[in-house]
């Protein structure tokens, strides 16, 4: 069977689509897929813990969110430009891509200046795409002082569907508890469900967890523009494996333990970093795996994720690991008991 984008479109109420968490993080609704069986069951994110014994390995992204997001006033005509931080290209000479927007309004050796006292200036060299652009910023401090000032002027990159500005709040919960190596510009989202107390009791329970880390770009979240999903090309994002956990994960699969990925990318990095052997190797690199039906999975035996939007391709990996008709089914079913969809939505577990 040939699987085309228009399999993976459905109706969506926009009022399932959360703008806000949940009051805490193990406490948004969590449903569980038998693969097996076909059996679905409705829980709570806090219930996870039961179905994982002492050996199991959860495998986590901990990369960590930094503000990305700036707003800048052009030169001369001081009109507001919204810069989205994507990569740094050059440490030394402060050289970064961005998405810039209104794009129409920015050319090459145009200068924008960032902050109420222009604390940052920055000089388009170069046009990238039709909305990015690399710009050098002008900077005569530290690279330390500079991420600092950026940090300063940034804010917390919410999703633009959320038509707000970002809260203290979101701050800290559009970062997992876990997050610790800097670089994404987007949250890993099935992350998000794990709090500290939760993470203590499986601990205790004898359950491992393995940290991988994947910058997340935006190429996760890029709209897929053609129908044959085999000509879909994802952009590279930065990742790595480190030895530790990838014992981890190596002790468990040959304990026959359960490997669980939490999230669409930790399910890329595991299928990018696997031998021929079908165990995990240490990585240090780039990924641009795009995961679609049909797809032979080598590591994990379970996976977490949250439910996602229509014709993206988090869903289309995740009904490869599902099955489709598994998926496509879960998904009308939490449209009707009223699951949360999206980046601030419910969780789904795949057994």
């Amino acid at each position: 069977m040939k699987y085309k984008l228009s399999m993976y479109n459905f109706d969506l109420p926009e009022k399932l689509i959360a703008d806000t968490p949940a009051k805490t993080r193990d406490d948004a609704k969590l449903m569980v897929l038998h693969k097996e069986t076909g059996e679905i069951e409705h829980k709570k994110v806090s219930d996870l813990i039961d179905y994982f014994d002492d050996g199991d390995v959860i495998c986590l992204n901990n990369t960590k969110v930094f503000p990305a997001r700036l707003y800048a006033n052009k030169e001369k005509t001081g009109a507001r430009i919204e810069v989205f931080l994507l990569r740094e290209l050059n440490k030394k000479n402060r050289i970064w891509d961005v998405l810039v927007d209104p794009a129409r309004k920015i050319r090459i050796g145009n200068k924008l200046f960032f902050g109420d006292n222009d604390e940052l200036i920055a000089e388009v060299i170069d046009n990238t795409t039709s909305r990015g652009r690399t710009l050098r910023f002008l900077y005569d401090g530290t690279h330390e002082e500079f991420k600092e000032t950026l940090n300063t002027l940034g804010q917390t990159p919410l999703p633009r569907y959320i038509k707000r500005e970002p809260t203290s709040q979101d701050n800290e919960r559009y970062q997992t508890v876990f997050a610790k190596n800097e670089g994404a510009v987007a949250a890993p989202t099935a992350g998000l469900h794990f709090s500290k107390t939760q993470m203590l009791k499986m601990q205790i329970k004898g359950i491992e967890f393995a940290e991988t880390t994947l910058h997340v770009g935006l190429g996760t979240f890029s709209q897929i523009m053609v129908e044959d999903l085999s000509k879909h090309k994802m952009e590279s994002e930065q990742m790595e494996i480190k030895l530790e956990a990838a014992d981890k994960i190596n002790n468990g699969l040959n304990t026959q333990r359960k490997i669980c990925a939490v999230g669409t990318t930790v399910m890329r990095s595991l299928e990018t970093s696997v031998s021929t052997k079908n165990m995990i190797i240490p990585y240090d690199g780039w990924t641009n795996i795009f995961i679609f039906p049909p797809h032979d999975f080598k590591i994990a035996t379970s996976m977490i994720t949250n439910f996602h939007l229509p014709k993206s391709s988090l869903m289309m990996q995740v009904s490869a690991f599902s099955g489709y008709d598994l998926l496509m089914k879960a998904y009308k079913e939490g449209i009707k008991k009223k699951y949360k969809f999206h980046t601030f939505g419910d969780a789904m577990l795949i057994i």
